[in-house]
Order: C-alpha cells, then structure tokens, then sequence
C-alpha cells in the first residue's frame, strides 16, 4: 500500500485525544500484520469493529495460529507456536541427533574431534533459538514509564544475529527502532531486548522486522513505530548465488510513520546518518 502523506508536519501529537487516536490506530495495523496470517491458517479471528486497542491486544495474544496448539498454556504471541516444559529436557535427543547427522556425512561420531560435538552442537542451537524461552511481558519487567514526552525515540545499529528457518543457517545484522510515545517510554535496554526475543528464533528477515514493530506497540501504545532491519544472510554467501557483499534490507512502518511522509523520513535520516 502506497503511504498517503497526511496534513501533519512531522511533530507528534499535541493533545491527549490525538495521541490516543493515533495509538490506537497503531494497534490496529499492528493486529493487521498479525491477523490475516492467524486467518489463512484457519484460526477464529475476531471482528474489530470499534474496539479498542487494548481489547485488540488482548484478542491477539489469545487467538492460537491454528496449528494445534490454541489452548496451549505456552503460548506467549502469536508467532510462538509451541514452548517446551524445559529446554535442558530436549538436549539428549537433539545430540542423538547430531551424531546421527555427523554419520550422515561420513564422520566417524566416535573419533576424537568428535565425541563431545553433538553435545555441543545440541545446547549451541538450544542458545541460538533461546526466543522460543522468552515473551514480552517477561522482558520488559515493569520497565514501561509513564512520561510527558511526545517527541521521537530512536534507538538505532542494535545487533542481531538469528537463524534462517529455510537452511539453518545464520543471518546477521542491525536493527533500528522508532517510536512516537503517546505518554509513556520504553526503557532503552529493552528495545535491544525486544530484538533477542524474535531473533533468537527460526527466522526470517521480513517476519523479524514486522514482529518487532508490533511488540514495541504492544508495550507502549505509541502514536507511530518504525523498525528497519539490515541483514546478511549466509544462505546466499555461503551456498547458492554466494553473493558476498549482498545485504538484505527490510522496514515496517505503523501509524504515523506509515502516513506522514515527513515523519517518516526524519526517521530514515536519523537511521542512515553516520
């Protein structure tokens, strides 16, 4: 959808009623990255109608993605389809399989190099998908303050580092982040918190980008998010095309990032200024 600039000059909201309008607003195109998904695989998607964004959020985080799991007591978003009782209980099965793969290749699991690396292998995937472990109320730890400030927040060049879910195989960059606060802020910390959560999971850079944007909405109501991902990804340097200089560059824009076009470059060039 081309972004229709509006009659705003750029500023944030001036007034309560505005921010509240516009935070909602947010809300509401955050559900509509998350819910057309939950709809085309079968899930129940609620009517939105006139509700408000906290009812929207609430709907959200209880709707299941229609993969089984929607009654599971695990579920933390959307995006999380099954969280294991422990992780420490899947590490003598995955070593199991490891050495089974090791085999696969030709190795010889047994010889000395070897012995300890399925163990390791096991418990290193176990820490690169660790997001699996993690929801948002839990991260952010009561660290949302309520504070008279209506002007942009960047926090910009966060590093990330995740999993392609095509090949297994790494995928790295940074991550910038925007909002417009509607009277309350984020601690900084855990925007970079936000981040580990959905890429410390099978990923792929165009999710990644959009969960973000909608978790930063989740935690704060802001008038407008803007979240752009920078990536390298070792499917296409390693193997395939093996373009090593190629770089990924992936954005979602919401609520007044998305329709004021002033509001939108101030944030790209504060994100690409050196």
């Amino acid at each position: 959808m081309k972004p229709q600039a509006s009659e705003q000059n750029g500023s944030s909201p001036q007034n309560g009623d505005a921010c509240t309008a516009d935070a909602a607003s947010v809300a509401v195109e955050a559900a509509a990255v998350a819910i057309p998904a939950a709809a085309s695989a079968g899930a129940v998607v609620p009517v939105l109608g006139a509700k408000n964004s906290q009812q929207l959020k609430l709907e959200m985080l209880n709707m299941g993605n229609g993969n089984g799991h929607e009654k599971c007591t695990f579920h933390h978003d959307l995006e999380l389809d099954h969280k294991p009782p422990t992780r420490e209980a899947l590490l003598p099965d995955m070593a199991r399989s490891y050495r089974l793969l090791l085999g696969g290749l030709g190795e010889n699991p047994d010889r000395q190099g070897l012995i300890k690396t399925p163990e390791r292998a096991a418990k290193a995937m176990l820490y690169f998908t660790k997001g699996y472990d993690q929801c948002l109320e839990d991260v952010l730890n009561g660290a949302v303050f309520d504070e008279d400030h209506d002007e942009m927040v960047v926090v910009k060049d966060i590093e990330m580092f995740s999993m392609c879910e095509h090949h297994l195989v790494p995928f790295y960059g940074k991550v910038s982040i925007g909002y417009l606060p509607c009277n309350k802020i984020l601690g900084l910390s855990k925007l970079a918190r936000i981040v580990e959560i959905f890429s410390r999971r099978l990923q792929v850079q165009e999710r990644l980008t959009k969960q973000i944007a909608v978790a930063v909405t989740q935690a704060v109501q802001p008038a407008g998010v803007a979240v752009v991902v920078e990536g390298v990804h070792m499917c296409m340097v390693m193997r395939g095309v093996q373009k090593i200089n190629s770089k990924t560059v992936t954005s979602t824009m919401l609520g007044v990032f998305r329709d004021d076009h002033k509001t939108r470059e101030e944030f790209l060039n504060l994100v690409t200024s050196k």
